[in-house]
This record gives C-alpha cells, structure tokens and sequence, in this order.
C-alpha cells in the first residue's frame, strides 16, 4: 500500500513514511493509491470482532511497512475498557426507532478525537522507536483536537507537542484540559485570532520544506493520514452494532468543521461499507453545508467566521475536504492544484462545473445546518424524551440527522464530545449542569488548575521563532 498526494505529486510513500511527515511536499495531502475493496465474506468475518480486532484488521490493510504482529499488538493496547468504560468502546445510544447516537466520546478527554489520537500517540512513539528519532508535533485545535493530542502524547519519549489554539475562543472545560497540564513536553500556544488562524500557521511552517526537515515537524490535526485512517474503525463498527445482515444499509450523520471525521465516512464507503447516505452536519459557519447545496465553495475571513456555542465547529477553511475532491474530480492532482491552492488563495473561493457538481449525488453526501436556537431545543428534547443529555455540537447532528431520515435505513449520528465540556449551553437548554463521566479521574475542580500557556501574536515567524526555542526542551 502506497500513498500520493491530492495535488498532483505522484511519488509514491509507504505508511511510515507519511505517519510523520504530514502534508505532502507539494502542499497537497495524501491518499492511498486505491482504496481496499472489502467484500461481503470479509463483512461477515469482521462482524464478530472485537473493536480493537476490527481496527487491526482495517489498519493491516492499508500499512505494510510495520508488521502486522506489532498493528495489532499497537490497537489492543489502545482500545481497552479500562481507557474508553466501555466493552463495545463505541456502544450505540438508541433513542427513536431508526435513529441512534453513535457513542464516540468516552475516552480520557471526552471527544470524538480520542479515537484517533490515542492510537496515533502509540504508533509516533513506535515508529520514533524503530528510527532512533524524535519528533516536534505542530497542530492546531479548535477546542478538541489539543486536548486529544495532548492527553494522547504526554510523556510519550521522543514526542514534544506545540499546540496552538485560538485565544480565548474555547470552553473553559476545553481550555482548562489544555492548559492545566504540566507536562514539560507539552506547549500550549494561544493565537490571537480564529482557529482558521491556527491551521494556516501550521499549514505555512508544514510548507516551508528546510524548516520542517530541520526541526523535524510533524502533525496531529487531520491533515495527517493515520489519525482519519483510525477514524473509519468506527464506521464498521457503528454499521456492525446497527445491522444483522451485510443486505442493511446504514446512514451516518456527522457534525463537521474541517471534513476529517466525515471523511473517514466517505474512505469506509469507498471501501465497500454499505452506507446509504453520509449528512453533514454544520453550525452557522455553514461553509460545508453551501457547498453540498451549490457546488461553490467559500472560505470565510475571520471576521465571518461566527463565534458559537458549537466551538469545535467554528471553522471555515476545512482542511480534509480537499481529500474528498480529489476523488471526486476523478483524481485529477493538478485540478484540485488549481481549486485549493491558486483559486482558494487568490480569490478565496472555487465553483465546480454543473458537470463536476452533478458527481456529489455519487458518493452519498447530503448536508444541512443548525443554529443556536436548534441547539438549545435539540438538547431540551432529547433529556426530556429519552433522559439523554447530549453536547452542542451532537445536538447540530441530531437535528440535521432528522431531515435525512429514510424509511428502513438506520440512521446513526456521530457522537462528538461528552456534554460536560459544553456546560453552560448545557444549563441553559436544561436548567441542569452536566455530569462527568466517574471512569476519568482528575475532572472535579479541573478549571480551578493553575495553567500554563502563552499567548502567541497571529505570526508565523514568531511560531517558528518559539519551536526553534523550545524543540530541544
């Protein structure tokens, strides 16, 4: 298995290789060559695997540089009951008949991003083993993908960790997970601006070739191939919970800010998973959702970018969704050179052909958008309804996931974080504060911590600056 880049760059990498390496020379991300085709035989073996069992069989498929022994030694030791409280590690959560949540959120930080970032934590420091190397992780977050970075890389050997973050734009249960670690391994850097801010920092320094060879730069967002790869465990095994028979289809909606976690979606169907529809779900910066409607996509300034009580998703330049274009546009590199390098940087915007546009029908994408008013009601009727208490960002899937619904598909939204990191939304739609889960020591008083950060001016130069300082720490 080999991997390429979605801007034209055709040299072809093994797995290993781009684990720590990140973007793609060219500026592009990578994609493996083909996606295995799993059929139904291999469906029904899968079906009675444990998660951890499952997440090594799909993981073999697409690493061949690591043997597969150690892959599998490498996902039972992430996914245990004793790290996620669960047997299933990803359990489903029904409410009506032919719609459930999807439990994603049960690890050490209470988000989605765990599923991904603890197995990634394992494989950096058994590749950096294996080389004798150490590596400077770059990443940016919105509000969860820090934390999971960090709970997942702490004390790791070989492994330091620059996290930038927007300043002053997370939950404070969000920021306080970040902040409150003392790890001296771990640097919290908050930017004085939105978190599209961040990610084109960690974009620009990804591109400067000489730095990020010099310094040994790599990435935990998910640009990076392992960490969505790990994602698309989870889609067999939603698909597996909700079915009896490889004939059912399922339906998956995602809450989506930068296209990583619905895009593992859209690896698993190309994969041959029998998904019926994949929704996107966004908040009021509704970029994905224009897109699916229109054909046109347009990334916001930051002064358009809307500041909501859905945080993670307030994002309106979605890094992974270049993964998906590719595909769509028949892998043409140079094509989606020009719509995601020239077009988006000079103009800020591309718009697809009626003819390309007509393709998104092909590959089971629909969307829809939530407000803060759909949010407070979704969360109100889902405690009173079922005694569930969701966060503000499964609350946008919820709602999208009901104007999507079809008569004998399972739908299945994508649990994203617990909804004791969201508390005051939470209070306000309820009346009630959130409870934390009892299998995570360390939660109670957590706000109270002493923190350790430093606020960072919106520069790369001065990030660079920092890295340079700090990389031999």
């Amino acid at each position: 298995m080999k991997y390429i880049s979605t801007r034209g760059d055709k040299t072809e990498r093994g797995f290993a290789e781009i684990l720590l390496e990140g973007l793609a020379p060219d500026g592009g991300l990578y994609l493996p060559t083909s996606y295995p085709k799993i059929d139904d035989a291999t469906l029904t073996k899968w079906r009675g695997l444990s998660y951890a069992e499952l997440a090594g069989e799909i993981l073999s498929l697409y690493i061949d540089d690591i043997p597969q022994s150690d892959i599998k030694a490498l996902a039972a030791k992430t996914y245990t009951k004793a790290v996620y409280g669960f047997d299933e590690i990803t359990p489903l959560k029904p409410l009506e008949s032919g719609l459930a949540l999807q439990a994603l959120s049960n690890g050490p930080t209470l988000a989605f991003k765990d599923m991904a970032m603890q197995l990634l934590g394992n494989l950096f420091e058994y590749e950096l083993a294996r080389r004798g190397e150490s590596l400077n992780i770059l990443g940016a977050t919105s509000g969860d993908t820090g934390s999971a970075a960090e709970y997942a890389m702490r004390g790791k050997k070989g492994v330091r960790v620059f996290m930038l973050s927007p300043n002053g734009r997370m939950s404070p249960f969000q920021q306080a997970q970040m902040f409150s670690l003392q790890d001296p391994n771990i640097h919290n850097l908050a930017v004085e601006g939105v978190f599209d801010d961040c990610q084109d920092i960690v974009k620009a320094v990804s591109n400067d070739l000489e730095f990020k060879r010099k310094y040994k730069i790599g990435t935990v967002n998910s640009i990076n191939w392992a960490r969505l790869l790990a994602q698309v465990v989870y889609y067999f095994a939603g698909y597996f919970y909700a079915t009896k028979s490889n004939t059912e289809k399922v339906s998956f909606t995602v809450p989506s800010g930068n296209f990583g976690n619905v895009c593992a979606g859209h690896v698993a169907r190309m994969m041959g998973l029998p998904i019926d529809t994949l929704v996107v779900a966004t908040n009021e910066n509704n970029v994905l959702d224009e897109f699916f409607r229109t054909g046109s996509y347009r990334v916001r300034g930051s002064a358009e970018t809307y500041e909501t009580s859905s945080p993670s998703m307030d994002i309106s330049k979605a890094s992974n969704f270049e993964r998906f274009v590719f595909d769509l546009l028949g892998r043409d590199g140079a094509r989606v050179k020009a719509l995601f390098k020239d077009e988006i940087e000079q103009r800020g915007e591309f718009h697809l052909t009626a003819e390309e546009f007509a393709k998104v029908a092909g590959y089971g994408f629909t969307s829809g958008a939530s407000k803060h008013g759909d949010r407070l009601n979704t969360i109100k009727d889902t405690f009173e309804r079922f005694g569930v208490m969701i966060d503000t960002h499964t609350a946008d899937g919820l709602k999208v996931a009901r104007e999507h619904t079809k008569p004998g598909v399972t739908m299945l939204v994508l649990e994203t974080a617990l909804p004791a990191k969201f508390a005051a939304t939470i209070v306000e739609a309820t009346g009630r504060q959130p409870e934390r889960p009892h299998w995570i020591a360390g939660l109670e008083g957590l706000e109270d911590l002493p923190k350790r950060f430093k606020v960072m001016p919106n520069q790369v130069q001065a990030i660079k600056d920092y890295v340079v300082q700090h990389c031999n720490d």
